[in-house]
């Protein structure tokens, strides 16, 4: 089947845009300083973290550049970013072990700081050492969702609770953020396969309205019968969600905003939609017509994450579990708000893919060089996750009198292992390679995800401070 056209422009040499992001760069970095000037605590974390964004952002803002010209400079300063963007991040990291008295593992926010950390790190040994020189077109809005994440996240020091007094904490966790890293590199390094080895436009597109579908109806399942949509309520005063009772937290319901995400993926399925229906009457100009409602999904995405920002981060609104009006925030719902950012990401980077896939492919290393990589790099995940799991069990005996309790996160984190596990047997006994490891790889890095975030906020348990 022949793919989709979409008309080349030819590739851009300017540096309008390099000088853009450093202006913006700069601009949003003064302004930070006025606004702290007065305090004398420049280097604080907060401050440290606004500016690792900003690089994040940058870089990311660069890699889309590239995507959009052709630019190969763009790459350069992209990963020039993603180093200032390290070492920002890197002053959080040591900023908060210096103000809680121990390495940054012992809450989802520390977690995701020392885990955004770690991406950064692989990102540029995997663009020096392996030549993957565009691999933060796809860690980059990771990193920059993990950095928008913690700015939302409780992020006061607290006295560690018994279970985390602990040297097995800093083994344990170190252990975790590491082999997390690495299969968020491995899932991308897979991407990047995928684009060598001439997988199909039209297949990442139904992929990318899959996605997108899935974020809607996760969001959805907030979703009342007339139209609004359920958060988390946010005590303002104490900076945490509000409880009916132990362990049962009081939703708000913000009216009409059911509907608009029901509209949008509405919206973001029609490209799949139109996929399938190309496929089975083999009628091409049913996949120009899908790539261009990409397009319109974007802008709906767009729109959607504006009003819900607008709508979540003030206001009062009623309970069906309670009378009155409660507030809620933005903090109390982090996890609708990075699906809504990581479903426009997955979008813009389609776009990258359909405007400028020659380029990338130009980039990158061979499909049987980026197979080898993914390997080698889930080679180094597979024996952290079974150091983390092996030091957390002993951990736990030590805690809890118990290796292994069944609770929500180890299950996952077996499920995670015995995955990767699936993988390794499959290379090595079988001789699985190209996309039959690539799809593992990425399933790998979708339960990884579960495991880290998902467990957390929905299936409590005894990690239930992680």
């Amino acid at each position: 089947m022949a793919r989709a056209r979409v008309e080349q422009q030819p590739a851009a040499t300017g540096t309008t845009l390099i000088v853009m992001v450093g202006l913006g760069i700069a601009f949003l970095l003064f302004m930070a300083f006025l606004n702290v000037v007065k305090s004398g605590n420049l280097l604080n974390e907060s401050n440290l973290l606004y500016a690792a964004l900003i690089f994040y952002a940058g870089a990311g803002a660069l890699y889309l550049g590239f995507g959009v010209t052709g630019t190969d400079s763009y790459v350069r300063f992209a990963s020039l970013a993603t180093w200032a963007g390290l070492a920002a991040n890197t002053g959080a990291v040591a900023h908060r072990w210096y103000e809680a008295g121990h390495p940054p593992f012992a809450s989802i926010y520390e977690m995701l700081l020392s885990f955004v950390w770690t991406l950064a790190v692989l990102t540029l040994i995997a663009e020096k050492k392996f030549g993957v020189k565009v691999i933060g077109t796809v860690t980059m809005p990771v990193a920059i969702v993990g950095v928008v994440l913690m700015q939302l996240l409780r992020t006061d020091v607290h006295p560690l609770v018994p279970a985390l007094q602990s040297t097995w904490l800093h083994v344990h966790v170190t252990l975790a953020m590491l082999a997390y890293a690495a299969c968020a590199l491995s899932f991308a390094l897979a991407l990047m396969f995928l684009i060598q080895d001439k997988m199909q436009n039209e297949t990442f597109l139904a992929t990318t309205s899959l996605f997108g579908i899935g974020v809607y109806l996760g969001i959805l399942t907030r979703f009342e019968n007339w139209g609004g949509l359920s958060v988390v309520g946010w005590n303002a005063q104490e900076k945490s969600e509000m409880f009916l009772q132990r362990g049962v937290r009081l939703f708000v319901v913000i009216p009409d905003l059911g509907w608009l995400m029901l509209l949008v993926l509405l919206v973001v399925a029609a490209p799949f939609a139109l996929y399938i229906v190309g496929r089975v009457r083999k009628n091409e100009a049913l996949f120009t017509l899908a790539n261009r409602a990409v397009f319109v999904s974007i802008l709906l995405q767009i729109v959607a994450l504006l009003v819900f920002l607008l709508r979540a981060r003030a206001g009062q609104y009623p309970s069906l579990d309670a009378e009155g009006l409660y507030a809620t925030s933005l903090a109390a719902s982090p996890f609708i708000l990075s699906g809504l950012v990581s479903g426009i990401f997955s979008s813009l980077l389609y776009l990258l893919l359909l405007w400028r896939r020659p380029d990338l492919e130009r980039l990158l290393p061979t499909a049987e060089a980026l197979d080898r990589i993914t390997y080698k790099t889930i080679c180094i995940a597979f024996p952290l996750l079974t150091l983390m799991i092996a030091a957390g069990a002993y951990w736990a005996n030590r805690t809890w009198g118990s290796y292994w309790s069944w609770d929500p996160k180890e299950t996952w984190a077996a499920i995670t292992w015995l995955v990767y596990a699936g993988y390794l047997h499959m290379r090595i006994t079988r001789g699985w390679r190209g996309r039959r490891a690539a799809y593992f790889a990425i399933l790998g890095f979708v339960v990884v995800m579960f495991t880290f975030f998902g467990v957390t906020y929905l299936l409590p348990g005894l990690h239930a401070y992680a």
